[in-house]
């Protein structure tokens, strides 16, 4: 029982406001309320609707909202979202375009387990449909994971990725975005040794804490600062009734979001408020700028406590992927054991997560492999966001990666045939 009291109350607070807001748009839809023109019942209206939205959008799942796709032939083609893994803690989804040839590039996208969901990579599936083949990790909210399914820490997430890439095989090209990139480069390590023949054709890495101590940044400086302790007393609590996962220990979303809103306050605070006044002028749409943004930014999930922990202990405190000590199920993971999986690093020069320097790491550390099938791409003027799902991403680093992807394709066909 203990902290799940806590974590009621936060769910109780954002149950409240979503109600408040809802309650206000409501009074000032009343048709009796517009006999008086006072220009404050259009502003309550405008507040309820932009607060309801808001806080509604905390507890809700975002749809991947990719419905079509128009292919070669000129025709819409339907896209389905199909399961291919079914796992407790996170499946391994296709988009499927029905009706088109499958295309010769199969990509497996890693979507980070951060506090958001896979959908944040929304718009890097549908720049990368047109040429390739799809697949992505859709990690599941801890709060709807019943206690009886067990723990889940960074061991477990990196033998998850070892059952993805071995049941894509080795025709596979992984892409990691962000928090994973260090435990997919440790998976491929883990079949290196375990089992080569399901390595996957290429890897890439984006923005991803490989080495978090190469660059300092606030994240990696919190992550000094607090004792693991702390971070289990302050950061962690236990799901309420409401959710499947009752009891189950968790770092919450809206912790996590506080967080987020917290270090950017002002930012947002004037977000909101130009939306509101734009509710208010009657300009707001439901498809805008402002809501397309924030119906991502504020779904935010659970992670489990024994990911979260393990992940700052081990990732950023001890920094066992950049000192080549990363042990799974026992047994040591040596990357320098890749000597036949191409990688390439991307990284934004004004990256302030993961910063310049923290994922080209990677390249180091991989003893084992040859300088030519080693890449490593620095795009300017680019921060975190862009340099995957950004015009930075659209306009340079995609074509840079399917490039690389293409050339190490035929590679690996070469060296298979001879």
């Amino acid at each position: 029982m203990r902290y799940m009291a806590t974590y009621d109350l936060m769910e109780t607070v954002r149950n409240t406001n979503q109600w408040l807001g809802a309650t206000a748009k409501a009074i000032a839809g009343y048709p009796t309320v517009a006999m008086w023109p006072n220009p404050v019942f259009q502003w309550m209206g405008a507040w309820g609707e932009v607060t309801e939205r808001s806080f509604a959008r905390m507890v809700a799942k975002p749809d991947w909202g990719i419905h079509s796709y128009t292919c070669e032939d000129g025709r819409d083609h339907i896209v389905t979202v199909d399961t291919v893994v079914e796992k407790a803690f996170g499946d391994l989804i296709h988009f499927h375009v029905l009706g088109r040839p499958e295309k010769p590039r199969k990509v497996l996208l890693v979507a980070p387990m951060s506090g958001h969901y896979a959908t944040l990579l929304r718009s890097t599936v549908v720049s990368l449909l047109p040429d390739c083949e799809v697949y992505c990790t859709d990690w599941h909210n801890a709060r709807d994971i019943p206690v009886s399914a067990g723990k889940f820490d960074v061991e477990d997430y990196t033998l998850y990725l070892v059952d993805f890439m071995k049941h894509l095989g080795p025709d596979t090209h992984v892409i990691a975005v962000c928090q994973p990139a260090p435990l997919t480069l440790a998976a491929t390590a883990y079949l290196a040794e375990e089992d080569p023949a399901a390595q996957p054709s290429s890897l890439t890495l984006i923005g991803g804490p490989i080495d978090p101590e190469a660059a300092p940044t606030e994240v990696t400086d919190f992550g000094n600062r607090v004792t693991m302790g702390q971070l289990e007393e302050t950061m962690c609590q236990r799901v309420g009734f409401k959710y499947p996962g009752v009891g189950r220990q968790v770092y919450p979303g809206l912790l996590q979001l506080t967080s987020f809103m917290a270090m950017n306050a002002e930012t947002h605070s004037k977000a909101f408020m130009d939306q509101i006044l734009r509710a208010a002028k009657g300009e707001a749409r439901d498809n805008d700028r402002h809501n397309r943004f924030y119906d991502e930014y504020l779904a935010v999930m659970d992670m489990p406590a024994e990911f979260y922990l393990s992940t700052v202990e081990r990732v950023f405190k001890k920094c066992e992927i950049a000192k080549n000590k990363f042990v799974v199920a026992g047994k040591r993971v040596d990357i320098g054991k890749i000597t036949d999986v191409a990688v390439k690093t991307v990284e934004g020069a004004k990256d302030d997560i993961s910063a310049p320097g923290q994922c080209v790491a990677a390249l180091r550390l991989c003893t084992g492999l040859p300088d030519s099938m080693k890449a490593s791409h620095l795009e300017p003027d680019a921060g975190h966001y862009g340099i995957f799902a950004g015009k930075s991403w659209r306009n340079n680093i995609r074509p840079l990666v399917l490039e690389f992807i293409d050339a190490n394709q035929r590679t690996k066909a070469k060296a298979a045939a001879e």
